[in-house]
């Protein structure tokens, strides 16, 4: 096995001794620093070459940090001054995931990135860590690449924002194929409903 395989067996027990003592220090580690910093190289090697990491110019790498849990309604006093079905105030959950949270956080922070992937790296119990892999797009390494230059297009622009990434398709639900995804074909669900609720008709001059 190459050493990435050892390292993929090694995150994947993440109970055993090794991982939970190195996850406690860095989670101390974490806590002291800024909750967007970037490192120099990416803490799981593996797992940021397998969503497009390159150790090349114009790849950056960057941990961000979110606060766990739901979210609760911002609301003075938690008066709603509306209809019963919406005074709920602390059981909410946001609709997109932390990771999606974390990748758009970066994004803003370093808007003339593009931000390509991300994965969690650590967690503990107020935060949750994960590191962004963000691509320069007016660095020649990258606009001369041709397996990267796709995302020098202005249409990738704030991808994050926009539910593109990853993380993001996953909230949208766009995860499936096949027949599990009739209910998103054509970009969402929003959008298969359109499409066979809408009536069209041909117009003829």
């Amino acid at each position: 096995m190459g050493c990435y395989k050892y390292m993929e067996e090694v995150w994947r027990k993440k109970q055993s001794d090794v991982l939970r003592f190195l996850m406690r220090v860095r989670a101390w580690e974490y806590r002291q620093g800024n909750k967007l910093t970037r490192v120099s190289k990416p803490t799981r090697t593996d797992k940021a070459h397998r969503l497009g990491y390159k150790a090349k110019q114009g790849y950056v790498i960057v941990r961000s940090a979110v606060r766990r849990g739901g979210r609760k309604r911002q609301n003075p006093r938690g008066a709603v001054l509306g209809k019963p079905k919406h005074q709920g105030i602390n059981h909410l959950k946001f609709e997109r995931n932390l990771q999606s949270v974390a990748e758009e956080k970066c994004g803003r922070k370093f808007s003339n990135l593009r931000v390509l992937n991300s994965y969690w790296v650590n967690q503990d119990a107020t935060m949750k860590y994960y590191e962004v892999i963000c691509v320069d797009p007016s660095h020649q390494k990258i606009r001369n690449d041709p397996r990267i230059n796709w995302i020098v297009a202005p249409v990738h622009k704030h991808r994050e924002m926009r539910g593109l990434t990853s993380a993001g398709r996953k909230s949208r639900g766009l995860r499936k194929k096949g027949h599990r995804a009739n209910g998103i074909k054509g970009g969402s669900y929003r959008a298969a409903w359109l499409r066979r609720n809408v009536l069209r008709l041909k117009r003829y001059h």
